[in-house]
């Protein structure tokens, strides 16, 4: 994920990715995801040139970026912590490491913390059942997390922060 400054080059990179896109078959999720991918979330003052692009109603792209957990629709933190909510990780405490998250870092899934260092998400598997419950931070998979360890990963985030 690249760090665009500008209103101006994040347009300009938006309408590169559309026309690279346009023409694919099922072209919109993987618009949606190069978008994602490079800007970090998919801007809502996109949906109208991406609908006129793929042929599609702005309310469909709006539902496809609504219905999948994955896209993001406002510019997250430098750093994104992903706790798992499936089934084998509720089992064993996610719930409890999700509630002491969300209250060391005073936000609630898909917001960010005041300085801009880290956005809390949900995500409902991470294929690491076998350790769970499982955090992810940017793209570090953590398994057999205990809130004292989730406490580390938030300190070393916070660490990283003052070091850049």
């Amino acid at each position: 994920m690249s760090d665009l400054h500008t209103t101006q080059e994040t347009s300009a990179v938006i309408d590169a990715l559309i026309k690279k896109h346009q023409h694919q078959p099922g072209a919109l999720l993987p618009l949606l995801h190069a978008i994602q991918d490079t800007i970090g979330y998919v801007p809502e003052s996109f949906y109208t040139p991406i609908s006129k692009a793929l042929s599609l109603s702005v309310a469909e792209v709006h539902g496809v970026v609504t219905f999948y957990h994955h896209f993001r629709t406002h510019q997250p933190g430098r750093h994104i912590m992903q706790i798992c909510r499936a089934e084998s990780c509720q089992a064993m405490g996610s719930e409890a490491l999700e509630a002491h998250a969300k209250q060391c870092l005073n936000i609630d899934y898909h917001q960010t913390t005041a300085d801009g260092a880290l956005t809390l998400e949900p995500v409902y598997c991470l294929g690491n059942c076998a350790l769970s419950p499982s955090v992810m931070v940017d793209d570090e998979i953590y398994g057999r997390v205990s809130p004292s360890e989730l406490d580390a990963l938030i300190a070393e985030v916070k660490s990283a922060e003052v070091k850049a």
